[in-house]
């Protein structure tokens, strides 16, 4: 069964080349936490005191402002970082989808790229090359598959790391952002392959700003706050605490039934 245990985890950073605050605030803005010290070494202090435990079937929805601490939270759960203290126990196959972007060569064609992210991601060649017809039917691009990554748009990169990313079988699903950057009409079809990606998952964990996607996959939220997980709990209560506001209230009944959530009632207990 797979599982995902952090206790009392933290990740510091020393900066041994911080010469100036400039320096060491730039390096903050990269992996959030606090400026602490080390002798004389500044230490970057981007995760403190982590505690979590997460079973099949949990879906998490990670909130913070940039910086909080989200996307190191996930490179501890992908085994990237190690904690400088406490520990963490990982178990079943992670798939880490950090960037879109991450695992591809813009100097050859689109069909090269679904081999090599499949790769990347911890697929098989052979399981690479029963899924090609069907990413490259997913993208709509065309013969732009067979031309080079680099005379692609922003948006039709997306549409191929989105083919590929939603074509593999997680066990642990890490997703960390960008997946917003298509038009209106395609996210629309790329949604429902997103839930299917999410329903083959046993764990997803998905750093997001965007509550439709949030209300959309996860169930629960953590909110990060300066390397710490300031609130864990439902996602309703967690995003409301975080953001001032019901994350489902702009939602049609319909949309609420479809994801299991109990309708919305107004200040004067009308709907």
């Amino acid at each position: 069964m797979v599982s995902i245990d952090v206790w009392n985890a933290s990740v510091d950073f020393p900066i041994f080349d911080a010469k100036s605050r400039s320096l060491k605030k730039l390096a903050l803005g990269k992996v959030g936490g606090k400026i602490g010290s080390e002798g004389r070494v500044p230490i970057i202090e981007a995760l403190h005191d982590i505690t979590i435990s997460l079973r099949h079937g949990d879906r998490v929805g990670l909130v913070g402002h940039n910086g909080a601490g989200k996307s190191t939270l996930l490179r501890l759960l992908a085994g990237i970082y190690e904690p400088t203290r406490g520990s963490s126990r990982i178990v079943g196959k992670v798939a880490p989808v950090f960037d879109l972007g991450v695992g591809m060569d813009p100097e050859i064609s689109g069909y090269d790229n679904i081999m090599i992210r499949g790769l990347f991601l911890g697929m098989s060649r052979k399981e690479m090359e029963k899924r090609v017809d069907d990413i490259a039917e997913f993208t709509e691009l065309g013969d732009y598959l067979s031309m080079p990554l680099r005379t692609y748009s922003t948006g039709m990169r997306v549409r191929l790391a989105l083919g590929v990313v939603t074509s593999i079988n997680p066990e642990i699903l890490l997703l960390d952002e960008g997946i917003g950057a298509v038009d209106a009409a395609f996210m629309a079809k790329a949604r429902d392959r997103l839930n299917d990606l999410v329903k083959r998952s046993g764990i997803l964990v998905f750093a997001n700003h965007s509550d439709d996607f949030l209300v959309e996959f996860c169930n629960t939220a953590i909110w990060m706050d300066e390397g710490h997980v300031k609130m864990h709990g439902s996602l309703r209560e967690v995003v409301t605490a975080y953001k001032g506001r019901d994350p489902f209230e702009h939602l049609s009944p319909e949309t609420l039934e479809r994801i299991g959530q109990p309708r919305v009632l107004s200040g004067n207990g009308g709907e």
